[in-house]
């Protein structure tokens, strides 16, 4: 991975673009942030061997895959256990993501299971593992807010750099 640099105005465009229009080419990129296609070509290039943009998957909304019910799992597992956690937490499918956390919990979970019952399969696989000692889980009524990047990337792009050249066009 190459060195982190901070994001211009440009590069947040670009992801917006992309946002908006993700099965969009560098030409269409390019005339819908202003700027030429092959601007598009290095600045894509950059943000991926950056490690920005880390891929071009399909967004999966997992309750109209059919997995409906969502929770939250907090574990408190052994001291030293974080590499035994998280070999058994890659083995259950409806583990989400987990991140290792500061707090009364030392991992937090997100699942997704199709009914109340397989979220109980679920609950109780993730206490099979001999690293957790306890687990307290929250179910997820509503989503409030989806996962978002944009406004966090705007509010610290550097404003002027990048853009001498873009005019915004929109479509």
């Amino acid at each position: 991975m190459a060195e982190r640099r901070a994001l211009d105005a440009l590069d947040v465009a670009l992801l917006a673009a992309l946002r908006e229009h993700p099965r969009a080419g560098a030409l269409e990129l390019a005339r819908v942030t202003g700027v030429a296609r092959a601007t598009v070509s290095a600045r894509l290039q950059r943000l991926e061997e950056s490690g920005v943009v880390t891929g071009y998957g399909p967004d999966i909304d997992v309750a109209a895959a059919g997995f409906g019910v969502e929770a939250f799992v907090t574990l408190e597992i052994a001291q030293g256990a974080i590499d035994d956690v998280r070999r058994d937490l890659e083995a259950i499918p409806g583990l989400l993501e987990a991140h290792a956390t500061t707090g009364s919990g030392d991992v937090l979970c997100r699942v997704a299971a199709a009914s109340h019952e397989a979220l109980q399969q679920v609950l109780v696989d993730l206490n099979r593992s001999p690293a957790v000692v306890r687990s307290t889980s929250v179910i997820a009524l509503s989503q409030l807010v989806p996962w978002r990047t944009q406004p966090l990337l705007e509010s610290a792009a550097s404003p002027d750099a990048g853009r001498s050249a873009m005019n915004p066009r929109r479509p």
